[in-house]
């Protein structure tokens, strides 16, 4: 696995995404057990960072997350795990309260990183990380970001954290392009904020190209894990697919292992332009 190493924290290239997992937007408990499954296999395969939120499954997906590393004696201290506060819980008693519903779904003492998960219209920044940075000085929390943000909040939040911005978490694939376009992917990159990159194949609805097609060959690879080693080899870029299928989810994983040619590299960075 490869590494990216900011903040005197060290996240791997590839975590593992939790959208799905336990239900959609509310809990689907007949999900449990294939979701169980998935979380089982990514801690065996050797991922350690897990990406969850309030908003997947209404908290089920924290709820499975836990009982997963109990059941499996996972020592906490070797994981990194994300959750996301809700665009509507904003304000600094739901954001105290959403902390504590999260952690306790979790059964964690604390979670190593906590997002805004989406920017809302009139949302009070200042008050917001009030109560975020409180959450890190009482220890609930060690890092913050956010996700889903343009370049003004962006920047806002990176002045009104007390402590280092560690990432936004965009939508940032082959061939989406939109946070390159509006600037973001940049600006992280030459500010030390790591760009989280969900939804990195789209739940494997990416268009397969010949010349995509042809670097996969060339690896013995996936077009799939090609675009997530296209990913990798990006400074201060890290990606969380998903996937409730062992054979994907060691794919994926194994993904960061591939070396992409400066050539392929230009030709995938071309590709869909």
């Amino acid at each position: 696995m490869k590494f990216e190493t900011l903040s005197n924290t060290t996240l791997p290239k590839i975590g593992f995404g939790t959208w799905k997992i336990g239900g959609d937007s509310t809990a689907d408990p007949s999900l449990d057990s294939v979701s169980m499954t998935a979380l089982r296999s990514a801690l065996e395969v050797g991922y350690t960072h897990f990406d969850t939120a309030e908003m997947y499954s209404s908290g089920h997906a924290e709820e499975l997350i836990g009982r997963v590393v109990r059941e499996t004696k996972t020592k906490r201290e070797d994981l990194f795990i994300t959750t996301k506060i809700s665009p509507e819980h904003l304000n600094p008693k739901d954001v105290f309260s959403s902390c504590e519903k999260s952690l306790r779904r979790l059964q964690m003492d604390y979670a190593d990183l906590y997002l805004i998960h989406w920017p809302s219209t009139g949302m009070k920044l200042e008050e917001t990380f009030t109560a975020l940075n409180k959450l890190v000085r009482d220890g609930k929390v060690r890092h913050l970001g956010v996700s889903n943000f343009k370049l003004r909040d962006l920047k806002k939040s990176q002045e009104l954290s007390e402590t280092p911005l560690l990432t936004n978490q965009i939508p940032y694939r082959l061939p989406d392009r939109t946070y390159v376009e509006n600037g973001v992917v940049e600006y992280c990159q030459q500010n030390d904020i790591l760009i989280t990159a969900y939804s990195p194949v789209k739940f494997r609805n990416l268009p397969v190209n010949k010349t995509l097609q042809a670097i996969a060959n060339a690896h013995s690879a996936t077009p799939y894990q090609i675009a997530l080693a296209w990913l990798v080899c990006q400074p201060r870029v890290i990606t969380i697919p998903m996937s409730f299928k062992p054979q994907h989810i060691r794919e994926n994983f194994e993904a960061a292992e591939i070396v992409l040619t400066s050539q392929e590299i230009r030709q995938l960075n071309d590709l869909y332009k």
